[in-house]
């Protein structure tokens, strides 16, 4: 979008953020009826051990790294953006219906599949944002997506711990599913797709064709996601330091809530100062919790890693996209940034079974080692990147 494009284009441009942010709002509302309670679920009601546990999360993330790219690149193929949307919203609501009916962990692999196969909509949807928004205002824009991301996620939490005990975890997975499908609806109704203009065929884009900086970038993401391993190995952790099962959801919504706070102020920060040096805070803040978590099992500290989590996470989520849309050219921005979060997300499988291993095998510090190591040499690889402006 040029800065002198017409005022009623930058209305539009506004709407869509807007229709898009409660479109987000809703989803994490959904999804977080269910997160906080889905591993004590996998391993307390199905009684799935931890390496299952991080088999189930890790397939799931892997699952999401290929679904976007293969819409990234669709997208850019035929030019549209909306569909991949409300698609993907719909998966995961029908998703959560799936595991409401679940009765051994094999079947909750198969709704995980599709639930995060619901994250077609991520690369289409970040290319619209991309695209409506100046350098000025564009890590606003994804700040504010991710804002409205953790809102949601606080409320979503809130209505998991008040209604598990009074509904359960099947009844609460059914209820989870209603926010999502209601934001299925509303960008299939109210998002306005504008129509391409010079459509040219579309001849995909290889990895030799992209810029060097973009591809130590890359590296150094794939890096260290092969030890972010996934949240519910911190739940869980903190069930193992203490902590009582009922609990443990408030940790999350502590993590979530701090998470809701600073995404906006990190985007905005980045807007400011720059994108590398938000991204050495979002990497700090991780190793900050890694090496907490290593050290002491109280409960002090196991709050202030959650603490720590969450500013990493708002810190990290808005900054990396915007990082990434804008060393992208245009013609290949839904492209490139599904097959960015493709090749993050496919660290994410070896990253979570390796945590599982780890827990079991060695014992439940092991995964944080691991991933202070890695977080730390990241950061260093950071060091030689160079922004775009």
């Amino acid at each position: 979008m040029e800065q002198n494009e017409s005022l009623p284009a930058q209305q539009a441009g506004k709407k869509t953020i807007r229709i898009f942010a409660w479109g987000s709002f809703l989803n994490d509302l959904g999804s977080d009826i269910i997160y906080p309670v889905w591993p004590l679920f996998v391993t307390s009601v199905l009684g799935a051990n931890m390496a299952v546990l991080g088999l189930i999360d890790g397939l799931g993330e892997a699952i999401v790294s290929i679904s976007q790219a293969a819409s990234g690149y669709v997208s850019d193929r035929i030019k549209k953006r909306k569909v991949f949307v409300w698609v993907g919203y719909l998966c995961g609501g029908v998703s959560r219906i799936g595991y409401s009916f679940s009765v051994v962990w094999q079947q909750l692999a198969v709704f995980k599949v599709l639930d995060r196969a619901g994250k077609i909509r991520g690369a289409p949807r970040d290319a619209i944002i991309a695209d409506i928004s100046t350098a000025e205002n564009r890590g606003s824009n994804f700040g504010l997506l991710r804002a409205m991301d953790n809102l949601g996620a606080v409320c979503g939490i809130v209505i998991s711990i008040l209604f598990l005990d009074l509904l359960g975890y099947r009844n609460l997975f059914l209820l989870a599913a209603i926010p999502s499908l209601v934001s299925s609806f509303l960008i299939f109704s109210r998002i306005k797709e504008r129509k391409a203009e010079n459509i040219q065929v579309y001849k995909g884009i290889s990895f030799k064709h992209l810029d060097n900086n973009f591809k130590l970038f890359l590296i150094l993401s794939s890096v260290f996601a092969l030890g972010a391993f996934s949240y519910s190995f911190l739940l869980v952790y903190a069930r193992e330091c203490g902590f009582k099962v009922g609990f443990v959801p408030v940790l999350y919504l502590l993590f979530t809530l701090t998470a809701a706070a600073f995404s906006l102020p990190f985007g905005k920060l980045s807007d400011r100062i720059g994108r590398k040096p938000v991204l050495f805070l979002a990497y700090s803040f991780w190793a900050l919790a890694a090496l907490g978590f290593i050290l002491s099992r109280g409960y002090t500290s196991v709050i202030v890693g959650f603490v720590l989590y969450g500013l990493h996470k708002a810190a990290l989520d808005p900054v990396q996209k915007t990082l990434v849309s804008e060393l992208a050219p245009p013609e290949h921005k839904a492209s490139i940034l599904g097959g960015f979060q493709m090749a993050v997300g496919l660290c994410a499988l070896p990253a979570s079974l390796i945590a599982g291993l780890l827990w079991d095998k060695v014992g439940l510090a092991a995964p944080f080692y691991l991933s202070f190591v890695l977080t730390v040499v990241s950061m260093c690889i950071l060091l030689f990147i160079k922004e775009t402006k």
